[in-house]
């Protein structure tokens, strides 16, 4: 037999031995129907607790994913990845996990399905439900998501870098304008589109289902929602949100995305990432030019107005309209707007990753004086001198 085999083998019996004496332990009730043969049996089930005890690793490479599968199963194992805390309880190891079936499709392939459930004062509580398959190869099981056996009669179109899978029909007029806008917020962002596999899902029920998720009761009651997962040359979106129509996507809510993949929201200032929304995808379906057109009368009525306090304020200035207009938004995009054109989208990024809004926005007045050279003190002039120059 092949060293590295032996190796691996005996790891993962000696890794599953650890995670049974552990809280990790994978409960197996005595009505499951495991392989008769002994050694298929320990081997599936060492596998499988090596699988499971990989989720809360730091280490992103779990031995037991089939290569092939490895985008599709990163997007599952994301979910089951902290499974068994509960804030509620105040404990880590609160859900526990039970294997609940183990189907033998053929003689190397298996469908298995474990969920994590809970007790509290007698009464189970279900966290979550997972469907996996596994495959013997080269004396190991390795498991992948059903998400391409869900999906293998569906039909596939490819956009940019895009390829689409969808059931029947496509809008591809909406969809192409999408990936069209996808690919202009990547290239201002500085990101090449990455290669991508878009799943078009009724709603995020059937994204769930599709992807392996059979419950998750952190996700009672969502009707739009997309899983998904990433690795450097490769994306993978299973969407729950757009369906195959693409007729519900928001340029505003787009550029948000694009822009949280790029820089964390734990150091962006929000008002400026709002800003840099208005101008480039507009707000509650309206465009720029429209938000821009209101802002203006709101200060034509307003001659006397302080740009500073409003700006702290974060004043709704669109009163009567359906929905709030914040001004400090609509200044941002008015100083990214002259910024980007001066310096480039560089200096952007640094008024946006300026930190996390502090008292007084004192943290993005530090950053925009350094920036654009525009200081706290002559603030509401250089506002007033921006709305003359739309």
């Amino acid at each position: 037999m092949n060293i590295e085999r032996v190796v691996l083998t005996t790891l993962s019996l000696l890794l599953a031995l650890s995670v049974n004496a552990s809280t990790d332990t994978l409960a197996i009730p005595d009505n499951i129907r495991l392989p008769k043969d002994t050694a298929t049996r320990r081997l599936l089930l060492a596998d499988l607790h090596t699988l499971l005890a990989h989720t809360s690793a730091t280490d992103s490479t779990n031995p037991m994913v089939m290569p092939s599968d490895a985008l599709e199963m990163s997007a599952l194992l994301d979910e089951v990845k902290g499974i068994r805390a509960s804030n509620k309880y105040k404990d880590d190891n609160f859900y526990k996990a039970y294997l609940t079936n183990a189907t033998m499709l053929d003689d190397s392939s298996y469908l298995i399905q474990v969920s994590y459930t809970g007790v509290n004062d007698g009464t189970p509580l279900c966290r979550a439900s997972f469907t996996f398959y596994a495959k013997k190869s080269d004396a190991h099981f390795y498991f992948f998501s059903p998400l391409r056996l869900n999906t293998q009669l569906w039909k596939s179109r490819k956009i940019n870098n895009t390829t689409v899978y969808y059931k029947k029909e496509i809008n591809t007029k909406k969809a192409r304008a999408y990936f069209d806008m996808i690919a202009r917020y990547d290239k201002r962002l500085g990101v090449a589109e990455p290669q991508t596999d878009f799943y078009c899902a009724d709603n995020f029920h059937e994204a769930m289902q599709l992807a392996g998720i059979d419950y998750k009761s952190d996700y009672n009651g969502y009707t739009h929602n997309t899983l998904g997962a990433k690795n450097k040359e490769h994306q993978l979106s299973v969407n729950g949100t757009l369906t195959s129509a693409f007729t519900r996507f928001d340029p505003h809510d787009l550029w948000h995305e694009r822009l949280h993949n790029v820089v964390s929201t734990k150091i962006i200032y929000r008002p400026v990432d709002e800003g840099t929304a208005y101008l480039y995808g507009g707000s509650w379906g309206l465009s720029w030019e429209e938000i821009l057109s209101r802002f203006k009368l709101y200060a034509s009525a307003n001659p006397d107005a302080d740009w500073l306090a409003l700006y702290n304020e974060s004043r709704n200035f669109d009163e009567k309209g359906k929905y709030p207009l914040n001004t400090d938004f609509v200044i941002n995009a008015l100083i990214i707007k002259k910024t980007e054109r001066e310096k480039g989208f560089a200096a952007v990024m640094q008024l946006l990753s300026c930190g996390k809004k502090e008292p007084g926005n004192e943290n993005y007045f530090r950053a925009l004086e350094t920036v654009t050279g525009i200081s706290k003190a002559d603030f509401n002039k250089h506002v007033w001198d921006l709305i003359a120059s739309e």
